[in-house]
């Protein structure tokens, strides 16, 4: 079932979650231990990430420099094949512009139409270490636009091979990310909104956030949409701290700020076990107000981690 028609189909606010898949040699099972406990919860999706190849250079006998294609988490589409099976649920995979041309999207597609899975993220995904800035593949798409552009057509029964005679059409539904803080690259808040706007006119019907720990930036967020036009459902996406190092590292990989009071309370916490505990009692109250606020979802970035998450949707769910 759609994201959206399980919004619609429902009264009260839904619980979802986005795993990570499980690193290279790693057994499924480890993964579905992680799930497991929040079942009770009954999600009707989960959200599977995509982390991209990248390389490195061995040198050879020789002296020369080979280059090697590394993938530390692969099996994004089997993940989401295998979730669906054991769970019964939907499973939705992220789809990346970054290492895919766009025939290789449309291939990839392809597998997920047959797999019966009808949700897909629509993301253009971060650059390679090696890389400074994002560069998409040759004849790939450069932006998440391009990407949810593609994926319409497909919906609409419009592949690359133009000489297709009577192609099915694919029947999607995309979901885009939105960030209430703004994207770190885009220029301001404005800019952002902008394009944000463009992907939900090229065809995607919901948009899930980036996670945040200050409820007023996502309420105007929400505002900020609703005044442009944005009228697709809009989700957050929460994630308790648990410990003090994510006081450096969600800002620098998330790109995110923290909120003054979280700050200073972290900052009085004397180890990791009183921070998770802060995390979670912050998580119920950030729930407590987004669900006061008639959210359509809470959805919680896992980590691999999900006991604080179990905690926090205990007291709603």
């Amino acid at each position: 079932m759609k994201v959206v028609d399980h919004i619609k189909n429902s009264d009260n606010t839904l619980f979802s979650l986005e795993i990570i898949p499980p690193k290279k040699g790693d057994s499924i099972k480890n993964l579905f231990d992680q799930i497991d406990p929040l079942m009770e919860f009954k999600p009707p999706f989960i959200d599977v990430t995509y982390h991209r190849e990248e390389y490195v250079y061995k040198e050879r006998e020789n002296g020369l420099l080979e280059k090697r294609s590394i993938k530390k988490r692969p099996g994004t589409v089997g993940i989401c094949a295998a979730i669906q099976n054991h769970y019964e649920i939907d499973a939705i995979p992220h789809i990346i512009c970054g290492g895919f041309s766009k025939e290789e999207t449309e291939n990839a597609l392809i597998d997920l139409n047959f797999l019966g899975i009808d949700n897909v993220l629509a993301l253009r995904g971060d650059n390679i270490k090696s890389e400074p800035a994002f560069v998409p593949e040759p004849d790939g798409n450069a932006y998440a636009s391009e990407l949810v552009e593609q994926i319409a057509s497909m919906n609409k029964g419009e592949y690359i091979d133009e000489e297709l005679q009577n192609a099915i059409p694919t029947n999607f539904c995309i979901g885009v990310a939105g960030y209430p803080e703004k994207h770190f690259e885009a220029p301001n808040m404005n800019f952002d909104l902008k394009w944000l706007k463009k992907k939900v006119e090229l065809g995607a019907e919901y948009i899930v956030t980036q996670m945040f720990f200050d409820n007023k930036a996502f309420f105007k967020f929400v505002e900020d949409c609703r005044k442009i036009g944005i009228d697709v459902p809009i989700i957050p996406g929460l994630k308790p701290v648990a410990t003090k190092g994510h006081l450096t590292t969600l800002p620098k990989i998330f790109k995110i700020d923290l909120p003054d009071e979280l700050e200073q309370e972290i900052g009085k916490c004397k180890d990791n076990a009183a921070v998770r505990e802060l995390g979670i009692e912050w998580g119920i109250h950030q729930c407590r107000e987004l669900i006061e606020a008639g959210i359509p979802v809470l959805h919680f970035y896992s980590m691999g981690k999900s006991d604080a998450i179990q905690r926090i949707a205990k007291e709603f769910f």
